[in-house]
Order: structure tokens, then C-alpha cells, then sequence
């Protein structure tokens, strides 16, 4: 017998809008602690409804749906249309839950697989209702995220000492700041943490990642604005070598992808530390504006060219309405997320969770009990 899954025969289904759901997609979504509390905690049940292993820690998490708000309003919204009223499960609605996918930034080849996977699944499943097809979708967003999801090999004990990581991205995306974010995290845990002052280039870069490492009493090695970034990262890893800290973390300048020069100065970064260590740099980090959209999959396709990008950490998806760009990078490369930044606070750089990232960016859909 075939284990291929059946595909769908075509025929369309006509399915009334429950009034309850349609009130979800039309209601006003009060933003203070208590509303906002509620629907954590509901997301946090749509992970167990869904069947989504978000691991043994698993907790609602308000911060990650504060975060990713204005993303999930504007799918409510754009779901809401094409929910609206009586709706027949053919293939137009499913073309408009993929229209609804790229223009919130999933990407179309994102999209046309992930509507290709929701087919088949409401098919098999014998899905008939609004609700059901929404859960789906998040059932299928959660599933293509989940090679992004892995563990981070910095807070695990590496076996050469240190572990090199460099951070790259363009101007603007927050380095600096998820840099010390990072370290934080990093020391909590246990580990021994050098920061590099590789940004040479911006005024002030050098005295703002320094008073980092006085905050959080961790060594900085720098040199003067406009030194070589290439020398400054050499120094580090002596250092870091002869001390026997764990991690080095290197900052490097913002540049954009498509300035030639600076991106060779960023390869000279890593031929450099090679020198001190074939291995190294261990992992390189890029760092993406969330609010970028699509633009991020072009910034990290060049970065990737030029120094093997290996990690992502998405900044400032409190701040934007793309956190579909989220699924498009994981489509594009298949890199690692380690990192979301979903707000200015110290604990709001979290680890990636694919379970708990689908929860957040679609949310809970309640209906009555006429609405299976």
C-alpha cells in the first residue's frame, strides 16, 4: 500500500462562519497586562491542542506574544477576509491563504510549500471549519521551523578553548546591544566571557560595547577608532587563548551587503583569526532587523557568501509587523535561529522555539461548540 498522503480530490466544501470566530477577527484587542496574560496562556494551550513538543519548560509566554502583536493582528486581519461569512474549501481560498502568507512576509517559496503541506493535511484530517484550517496552518509553520530550532553550542562546554563567535549584520540591526544580551546569557550559564571591539568604524562603537563590559563586568579588548578590526580581533583571541576564557564574542562594523570593501575587511577578520586557530571563528552570527522583511533574505544571502554565515538572531520583532521573514530565512538556508529579540530588556533576547514562535505569530482561535 502507499504511504503517500492523499491528495485533495478538489471538490469544494461550503462551511458557515462560526459568529464567535468572526467576532475574534473583528474584535478590538485591548494591549495591557491582563488581556495579554490571558492570551499567553491560551497560546500556551494551543501548543498542547496542536500536538507541539515545545519541550519539558514549556510556560506561556507574554513577552514573545507582546512581541509578535502587530505581526498577528495583521494575519487576524488578512485571515478575517478570507474567513468572512460563508466560505467553501476549493482551491481559490487556499490561493488566498497563500496571497495572505506572502504579503506578511513568509516569502513565496515559503508560502506555496506551506499551503501545499495545509492541502493535504486539511484533506487527511477531513477538516471543515475555519478554526480547523487556522490551526492547521500553525501546526504546518511550527513544523517548517522546527530545523531552525537547535541548541546552542556556546552554553555547552567546547572542546577547544575559546569558542569564537562572530557577530556580522548591517548598520542599525542592534549587534552591540544583542552582543551584551548574549554575554549575559552566556555568564549566567556559567561560562567565561571576551568581548572583541571590532567596530572600529562607527563613532563611539568602541566606548559603547566598553561600557558594556564594565555593566556587566566582563573584559573588552579594543584599540583606537579607525584601528584595524582584523589586529583588534587577533588580540582578542591571544588573549582569550592565554586566559582561558570559554567564549569570545567579536563585534564587528556595520556594512551594507552591498559595499565591497567593508565585506573584505570582514573577510580579513576571519583569515586572521585562523591563523590563531584553523578552526575558528566557530560560529558566525548574523544579526537581522525583523522590520527589514524580505530585504533580510537578500542581506543574508550576501553576508552567507561572503563569511559562511552559520547562526541567525532576529532583533526588534516587537517593533515590526514582518515576523513572517522569520519563516522565509528558515526556507532560505536552513541556518539555526538562536536568538529572537522581541523587546529592549535584558530577558527579552530569547531562544528560539519553534512551537512557541507558531503559538505567538498565530495565536489561539476560540469557537463555539459548533465549530469543531
Amino acid at each position: 500500500m502507499s504511504s503517500e498522503p492523499k491528495q485533495p480530490d478538489n471538490k469544494s466544501t461550503t462551511v458557515k462562519q462560526p459568529s464567535r470566530l468572526s467576532a475574534l477577527f473583528s474584535r478590538h484587542r485591548e494591549d495591557n497586562a491582563e488581556s495579554l496574560a490571558r492570551e499567553s496562556a491560551g497560546n500556551a494551550a494551543a501548543a498542547a491542542d496542536d500536538g507541539l513538543d515545545a519541550g519539558p519548560d514549556y510556560s506561556p509566554n507574554a513577552s514573545l506574544d507582546a512581541g509578535l502583536d502587530a505581526t498577528r493582528k495583521g494575519l487576524w486581519q488578512k485571515l478575517g477576509h478570507v474567513f468572512k461569512g460563508s466560505f467553501d474549501l476549493d482551491d481559490a481560498l487556499f490561493e488566498e491563504l497563500e496571497d495572505v502568507l506572502v504579503s506578511s512576509d513568509v516569502g513565496v517559496e515559503a508560502s506555496v510549500r506551506l499551503i501545499e503541506q495545509l492541502r493535504n493535511r486539511v484533506s487527511q484530517d477531513k477538516v471543515q471549519s475555519a478554526a480547523g484550517v487556522v490551526q492547521a496552518l500553525r501546526t504546518e509553520i511550527a513544523e517548517s521551523l522546527r530545523p531552525a530550532q537547535q541548541s546552542w553550542p556556546a552554553l555547552q562546554q567546547p572542546a577547544t578553548l575559546p569558542y569564537v563567535l562572530l557577530v556580522v549584520g548591517v548598520n542599525g540591526v542592534g549587534k552591540t546591544t544583542t552582543i551584551a544580551k548574549l554575554a549575559k546569557q552566556l555568564t549566567v550559564q556559567g561560562r567565561s566571557v571576551m568581548l572583541a571591539a571590532g567596530d572600529t568604524f562607527r563613532a563611539a562603537a568602541v566606548e559603547q560595547l566598553q561600557s558594556w563590559g564594565d555593566r556587566l563586568a566582563i573584559p573588552v579588548i579594543a584599540q583606537q577608532h579607525g584601528a584595524d578590526a582584523a589586529a583588534v580581533a587577533h588580540d582578542a583571541l591571544s588573549a582569550a587563548q592565554a586566559r582561558g576564557v570559554e567564549v569570545l564574542i567579536i563585534d564587528t562594523a556595520g556594512r551594507l551587503h552591498t559595499q565591497g570593501d567593508l565585506m573584505e575587511q570582514l573577510q580579513k577578520v576571519v583569515r586572521v583569526i585562523k591563523k590563531l586557530d584553523p578552526d575558528a571563528p566557530h560560529e558566525v552570527m548574523q544579526i537581522v532587523d525583523a522590520g527589514t522583511g524580505q530585504n533580510a533574505l537578500t542581506q543574508l544571502k550576501h553576508f552567507h557568501s561572503a563569511v559562511a554565515v552559520s547562526s541567525l538572531c532576529i532583533s526588534k520583532l516587537d517593533g515590526s509587523a514582518k515576523g513572517g521573514v522569520v519563516i522565509a530565512l528558515t526556507e532560505a538556508l536552513g541556518l539555526p535561529i538562536r536568538f529572537i529579540g522581541v523587546g529592549e530588556g535584558q530577558d527579552d533576547l530569547q531562544p528560539f522555539d519553534a512551537a512557541r514562535f507558531a503559538v505567538a505569530l498565530i495565536g489561539k482561535i476560540e469557537v463555539g461548540d459548533t465549530d469543531a
